[in-house]
C-alpha cells in the first residue's frame, strides 16, 4: 500500500522543490533552519507532488478498464463527490462535491471509476470551469453514453482567505451533453441531486 501511495514522487523533483520550498521559506522573512521549518520543504514538496498527482494519471484508461456492456437507458447518477484541488491562479485549494450521471447507450463503467476520475482531474492545477468540462468530456468521450452531465460546487480559499475575502461563498458550475440538454432530462438531474435519499 505504501508503495502505491508514493508512486507519485521522484527523488529528482523532491530534491528540485526542496530547494524551492526553502527560498520560498526565506524570502517570506523566515528561517529555514529554525527546527519547526528544517523539514519543512520536504514535506511540502512531497504534499505538492501527491496534490498534482493528476498530470501522471490517464482518466480515460481508468473508465475503460471498467466498462461492462449492458442493457441499460436510464439514468446513472454519483452524487455528493468530494472534490479538493489547486487553484492555479493563487496555488489555494477549492474544495466541494460533484454530482455526476450519464445516461448508457450500451455500456455502463464501474461505479468506483466516476470519482476515480474527478480525482485525476482535480489532482491537477485548475480552475473550476475547467475541471467541470474535463470530467464531462472524458465521460462523453470514452463512455460515449447518451448524454452526461456534471455539476460542481466548492468554495475557493483565494476568495475566502485574500482578495475578497467572502467567507461565505460559493461557486457552481455545470456542463450538459446530449439528453442532458433537454429540459425534461436536466431538470430530472438536478432534482435528484438536491433530493436526500437517506
Amino acid at each position: 500500500m505504501e508503495s502505491e501511495k508514493r508512486q507519485f514522487e521522484s527523488e529528482e523533483r523532491t530534491k528540485i522543490l526542496m530547494e524551492g520550498y526553502r527560498t520560498l521559506i526565506h524570502q517570506v522573512g523566515e528561517d529555514p533552519d529554525r527546527e519547526g521549518l528544517v523539514k519543512t520543504p520536504e514535506r511540502a514538496s512531497k504534499a505538492i507532488q501527491f496534490l498534482t498527482q493528476g498530470y501522471d494519471q490517464d482518466p480515460k484508461k481508468v473508465l475503460l478498464s471498467a466498462m461492462f456492456k449492458e442493457d441499460y437507458s436510464e439514468m446513472v447518477l454519483v452524487k455528493d463527490i468530494e472534490v479538493y484541488s489547486m487553484c492555479e491562479h493563487h496555488l489555494l485549494p477549492f474544495f466541494g462535491k460533484a454530482h455526476i450521471a450519464y445516461i448508457p447507450d450500451g455500456y455502463i463503467v464501474g461505479l468506483s471509476k466516476i470519482p476515480r476520475i474527478v480525482d485525476i482531474f482535480a489532482r491537477r492545477m485548475q480552475v473550476q470551469e475547467r475541471l467541470t468540462m474535463e470530467v464531462l468530456d472524458c465521460i462523453q468521450e470514452t463512455l460515449k453514453p447518451l448524454g452526461a452531465a456534471v455539476v460542481i460546487e466548492a468554495q475557493h480559499m483565494c476568495m475566502m482567505m485574500r482578495g475578497v475575502e467572502k467567507q461565505n461563498s460559493a461557486t457552481t458550475t455545470s456542463a450538459f451533453t446530449g439528453v442532458f440538454r433537454s429540459d425534461s432530462t436536466r431538470m430530472e438531474f438536478l432534482s435528484l441531486i438536491e433530493k436526500r435519499l437517506h
